[in-house]
């Protein structure tokens, strides 16, 4: 079944994903797992805008909730898999929410191609390239 964004479910190691490429970025980070000192975790939240009453109306907290989390030297990257589809109004204004609140900006990516090719350049950049 396909959702809006015509991405399609997939389950891997018991694990469902939105769609086949984040399923894939999964996969690879597991690999990368093994081969770098890393850590990751899936589907971090993070409050953008606490809940709030104005009025006697209540407001609800904004979350943005990433794909994943990779650790490279202490220093954590938000990564989200968009689809051209997938990057909305919302994610634009999601995304400089985070940014402005968290002092970082999330990584997206659209291909394990386009993921593995910033995973190397991080790996460099954080002197990690001995463990190749």
């Amino acid at each position: 079944m396909f959702s809006k964004y015509r991405n399609r479910k997939t389950t891997v190691r018991n694990i469902t994903f939105d769609s086949k490429l984040e399923s894939h970025i999964y996969l690879k980070l597991l690999e990368f797992s093994k081969k770098y000192p890393i850590a990751f975790d899936r589907q971090p939240e993070y409050v953008l805008i606490d809940g709030f009453m104005v009025n006697g109306n209540r407001y609800r907290k904004t979350v943005y909730k990433g794909d994943f989390n990779v650790v490279i030297n202490g220093k954590i990257y938000t990564i989200d898999v968009k689809s051209p589809a997938s990057e909305t109004q919302v994610f634009k204004l999601k995304r400089k929410l985070f940014a402005q609140k968290y002092g970082r900006e999330i990584i997206t990516v659209k291909s394990v191609a386009e993921f593995e090719k910033w995973f190397k350049k991080m790996i460099r950049e954080e002197g990690l390239s001995l463990y190749e």
